[in-house]
Order: C-alpha cells, then structure tokens, then sequence
C-alpha cells in the first residue's frame, strides 16, 4: 500500500490517501480530507472542495473516477442546505458517484470531513443518480445505494423492514438479491441505545426469508450510531452491492480465538467479508469493538485498552483473510464520548500514523464499548480463474 500526505495550509485541510495498483488491473485510491481547525460550515466546505481538488490534481486523477464520497457532518439538520449547494453533494455528468450524509461529527470541532474512493484504470458504464448508483464493467455491475430511510412509519423496527424490502426492489431492477449480490452494508439508528434491537430483528426477520442465517452467511456491516436531517428517520442505511461474481471469489471471514460468531448474541452481520478478483483481494471489516470469543466486553470502563482489544480483533481479522493492518486502506474510527478524542487521537497517530483516517462521535451498539473501528484493506494476489478488478 502507498500512503501519501497532504496539507494545504492555505485552506486549512488535509487530505491523505491510500493507492493500490496491480500491473494489471484498475488503481484504487482511497482519500481522506479532515480540516486543521475550526471554520463556519460554509467556508469548511468551500475549503473543502479547494483541498479536494488539489489533492485529486497531485495524484494525477479527477473527480470522474470517483465510486462513492462519504460525508460526516456535526449538525446535517441545519447543514444540509449548504451541503446540496455543493458540486461535492451534487454530483452529476461525468462526476456522478455515489453520495453518503450522515450526522456523526467528526472530531476534533469539524462540522465535516470526507472519504472518497476513487478507482482508475476500469472501464465503465455508469447509470442512476447520486443515492441509486449503477456502474458497470469488467462483466460486473456495481450498485451503491445510499441515504435509504422509511420516515414514512413509525418504530426502528418497521423503517428497517421497510428499507430492506426497499433494497430487494431497487436491486431486482439490476438482475441482483440481498443474499447473493451484498457484500457491505452501514445501519446509523438514532438513538442506538433505544433503537438498535428494533433494528437488529426487523434485519434478523428479513435475513431469515431470504436463506441468510448462521448455516449460510451474513453481509459485513456496520450499525451505530448517526442521525439524518429527517428528525422522523430512526435508521438511516447505506449499501454496496456488486453482480456478476463467480462462484468461490467471496469468502466470509472469522477469527473465533478472538470474536465469536454474531448469532450467538442474537446479531446477524458477518465480522468481514473478502472478495477475490485476478489480481487483488479487496477485505470488508465490518464494525469492530472489544469483545472477546464469549461476547463480552472487554475491558469495561477503560477506552485506550479497549483501542488495543479493538485493533486486536481486527488484526486477527485481517490475517485470517490474508491480509494485515499494513494492508489498510482507510480507518474510520467511532467514540462514544468525544471527551475521548485526544486519547484516541494520540494511538491512532502512534500506530496508523500513514493510514487515511476518521475520527467521529458515534455510540456504539453497547453502552459499554467505548470505541469501535471499520476498515477496508487490498493485497496482491493472483487468481488466475478471475478477471482483475
């Protein structure tokens, strides 16, 4: 993996970002843009889009290469109209991608940051819009569906039942099925500690109808904490589909000396999921906390020994899928009491000081887990039986 760096004091952003490259398939790069200190929303943003387009200019690419841009933001309820003025939010023409909001403020006093992923190098075909987002190549068909909620009923429960029906539509349309075709998905509840177990058996319900149980397989994901501008929205969803996938390039991924299986405390999610292409192997690391082969918390009570017991688990994730944390292409890291911040800050620095990364408030399922991390990694491999990415 290439880690380059950027600071544009001018603007007051940075922006890093991870590179992967095969001599035979496509460039990823993964960017991360965060700004140095405080600002007004509006001239966050505006700063924001300047280091966006620098940093896209020193790597020799542009915004037509963009998959997907993940927004994080302090306050969206009164941000959002400054947001939809944005080119960023907006995308269209040549620069449409796949566009995420959610309210989980990123940290340190930011009112936004920003993940984008950008693939270069792969023919494509791209149809839909910025929240239903449809890209075609290499035989395969990427769907990206985006800002899904159902404000339109009442409890967790039934918004999350409605989305997921919501999502078996939208992905029929393009020859696909939830239990086939989804490898990653992201459940922000309002509220996590009233909200997430309505969320948890709407999901467990549906996985069950469609043949995803503890005897098959899950989908990789994330649910925690975050908030739309919708008051009425108790859980907001993203999700990422791919078609096309051959037989044997998906493989879900364990480590049970360290993390048991999510059923056993009544969750349906995978802990990763891999998928093999030509070249690479590109892992999913859903939602990670410090919990141990039992399900329990570890380490109740002491955030930076949690930080060590989260990572843990995520090395020995990554390892079981072939890949390690040298492999990482972003990290986004959620606190539940941003009072947490510097600490966590400081060992994110010590250890991952090269890794693109992102720093938010976001309470975790359990009110005990302090901390909780995701990420995605690539390492070279050599598939011969499948074509490159």
């Amino acid at each position: 993996m290439d880690y380059r760096q950027f600071r544009f004091a001018d603007v007051r952003f940075s922006a890093d970002a991870s590179i992967f490259r095969t001599p035979a398939g496509a460039t990823e790069y993964t960017l991360v843009l965060h700004p140095l200190d405080y600002r007004p929303v509006a001239e966050q943003l505006q700063n924001l889009e300047v280091a966006y387009e620098r940093a896209l200019a020193e790597l020799g690419i542009d915004r037509t290469s963009a998959f997907i841009r993940r927004f994080f933001t302090s306050d969206l309820v009164n941000q959002r109209e400054v947001l939809d003025a944005s080119s960023l939010v907006q995308a269209q023409g040549d620069d449409l991608c796949a566009v995420s909001l959610v309210r989980q403020a990123p940290l340190p006093d930011s009112k936004v940051a920003m993940i984008a992923y950008h693939v270069v190098g792969k023919g494509r075909e791209v149809a839909g819009d910025s929240t239903h987002l449809i890209l075609r190549g290499q035989g395969r068909t990427h769907v990206f569906l985006t800002q899904l909620c159902a404000p339109e009923v009442e409890s967790s429960y039934d918004q999350t039942a409605t989305m997921f029906a919501d999502v078996g539509c939208q992905l029929a349309e393009q020859g696909l099925t939830l239990e086939d075709d989804v490898v990653r998905t992201w459940l922000y509840v309002q509220n996590v500690d009233a909200n997430y177990m309505g969320m948890v058996r709407a999901r467990r319900e549906h996985f069950a109808r469609h043949g995803l149980t503890a005897d098959t397989h899950y989908i990789a994901s994330t649910g925690i904490e975050g908030t739309y501008d919708d008051p009425r929205v108790k859980v907001l969803m993203d999700v990422y589909a791919i078609g096309g996938l051959q037989r044997g390039q998906i493989h879900y991924i364990d480590a049970l000396t360290h993390l048991n299986p999510t059923h056993e405390y009544g969750v349906t999610f995978e802990r990763a999921t891999a998928i093999d292409y030509g070249d690479r192997r590109q892992v999913f690391v859903s939602g990670t906390a410090s919990i141990d082969n039992h399900g329990q918390i570890v380490h109740p009570g002491d955030v930076a020994r949690q930080f060590e017991r989260t990572f843990e688990n995520i090395d020995a994730l990554l390892r079981n899928a072939g890949a390690s944390l040298a492999d990482v292409t972003y990290l986004l890291v959620y606190v539940r009491d941003p009072a947490d911040c510097a600490l966590v800050r400081e060992r994110l620095d010590q250890q991952f000081g090269n890794v693109p990364r992102v720093l938010v408030a976001g309470a975790v399922c359990r009110p005990g887990w302090l901390i909780e991390a995701e990420c995605r990694a690539i390492v070279a491999a050599d598939h011969a039986e499948f074509a490159p990415f």
